[in-house]
């Protein structure tokens, strides 16, 4: 396993990830003083996390865990975000996912797919509520 976000995982097959970025760090906001430096007052923390790739849906699969992720982001459910050698990054937000299909096949799906996965770090309120839910419309999406 590469990274598991919610119930999705992502592998060398068929879902695999190419690319991983992230931004971490505090969030800060800006406070005018009079005849001195702009005061920055620490608001909490803030951390993205981008995983990319490239899929070969024709050959290897890989669409159904697209879709799952975009039934994630639809839903708006903070899901665990996890690495591959157990380190946890914490509760996320999938953000609108990015397709990209070229060499298109003749039923519409590229042979090439190129993805982005957008994470927002969140907290985990009310995950517990919405997670059923969001699960259950996975298994909508995925046509189980």
């Amino acid at each position: 396993m590469l990274y598991q976000i919610g119930p999705v995982t992502m592998d060398t097959r068929p879902f695999n990830v190419d690319d991983m970025s992230r931004t971490s760090g505090g969030s800060y906001a800006e406070k005018p003083l009079i005849s001195a430096l702009a005061g920055q007052e620490l608001t909490g923390e803030e951390e993205t996390i981008t995983l990319s790739g490239q899929l070969l849906p024709s050959k290897i699969g890989g669409l159904t865990e697209v879709e799952a992720l975009v039934g994630l982001s639809r839903s708006g459910s903070p899901v665990p975000v996890m690495r591959g050698d157990g380190k946890m990054f914490g509760w996320f937000i999938v953000k609108p996912i990015a397709e990209q299909h070229s060499n298109l096949m003749r039923d519409g799906v590229g042979f090439v797919v190129k993805y982005s996965v957008p994470l927002v770090k969140t907290g985990p309120e009310g995950a517990s509520p919405n997670i059923i839910g969001s699960l259950l419309s996975l298994f909508d999406a995925m046509g189980a």
